[in-house]
């Protein structure tokens, strides 16, 4: 997902306006063709702010989609924030339940549930306070019938910061993120569960190489991968992203990102190759959903048409 934190906070900040009526059908929102969207093509449910879960499955299963990967930011679930952590104590075992029949019945799967909690923060405390909640989310997920769990490594630096390195790139925060990953594994263990960290080029795991050594020195096999081609788009070449990370991907992200540019935008709209990422990722990781991020009610069909096409295009539907 990851990208730049203000992007994601003007994201979070603009998605409410999304659906004028809440009811509205996805399908009325875009009145042009609509193909038939492919097995393993899923969307976030991020920007989908306005719709409770059982309204957003029901029009999700209407036009046609499969798969989505679940954030609690709809309208009877509001609790997912970025970097940060919240109070999920509320979300009893009867409503994680509904929220996972909701999708279920209506004939999707939810393969993942986003967390990005801040892993990476100095303070200990605080590190092992999102800790927690990564584990109630393990938890929440559990009853809502999820076993995959997402995040980066988070965004954070002292006040403070010596000149020189940069803080994610030193050599005491390689050995502190460790330990909290392999403190994670042990967690995700416990739950029967798989945790995708997310690399992006603006945070601890900047570069493909740089996480597939981290995932080496972690050595747990709990500990998968989440890629988005658009996040390293500025310093791998997508050949690269697959040649380092095949063993770990379990799920992809389909947006895009201008080169030399903070903020991520919906499929088609920058310089990914579509083409070739979609060509590869069928080769390389076939069982991995691509997932659209970035959308929502106004902008999904134009996202999920560009990525049909570049399926179509490169003979992998």
């Amino acid at each position: 997902m990851s990208h730049a934190r203000i992007t994601r906070r003007e994201l979070i900040q603009t998605a409410g306006a999304a659906v004028p009526i809440i009811g509205a059908s996805l399908i009325s929102a875009s009145q042009g063709a609509k193909s038939e969207i492919s097995p393993n093509v899923g969307i976030s449910t991020q920007q989908f702010t306005k719709y409770t879960n059982a309204q957003l499955a029901q029009a999700l299963a209407e036009r046609g989609f499969h798969v989505v990967q679940l954030f609690l930011m709809q309208s009877d679930s509001r609790y997912w924030k970025y970097n940060s952590r919240s109070d999920l104590s509320d979300l009893t075992v009867a409503r994680c339940e509904a929220i996972g029949r909701a999708y279920r019945s209506a004939g999707l799967t939810i393969h993942s549930m986003g967390v990005y909690t801040n892993l990476i923060h100095g303070d200990p405390t605080e590190r092992q306070a999102c800790l927690k909640y990564f584990e109630d989310n393990m938890k929440v997920g559990g009853d809502i019938g999820v076993h995959a769990f997402i995040t980066e490594a988070g965004h954070w630096e002292p006040e403070k910061l010596t000149p020189g390195i940069p803080y994610h790139f030193r050599e005491a925060v390689w050995k502190q993120m460790l330990a909290t990953i392999k403190q994670l594994a042990d967690m995700a263990e416990r739950h029967d569960a798989t945790v995708l960290l997310e690399p992006s080029f603006a945070s601890f795991l900047a570069s493909a190489k740089r996480t597939r050594v981290f995932l080496q020195e972690v050595n747990s096999p709990r500990i998968r991968v989440l890629l988005d081609p658009a996040n390293l788009l500025e310093v791998d070449e997508i050949e690269e992203m697959f040649d380092e990370l095949t063993p770990w991907i379990d799920c992809i992200h389909a947006k895009d990102r201008k080169l030399h540019v903070d903020a991520g935008v919906a499929a088609g709209q920058g310089d990914v190759d579509y083409r070739k990422f979609v060509s590869l990722a069928a080769q390389r990781t076939p069982k991995a959903p691509l997932i659209l991020e970035y959308v929502g009610p106004e902008n999904y069909e134009q996202s999920l048409q560009h990525l049909q096409k570049a399926i179509r295009e490169a003979g992998t539907a």
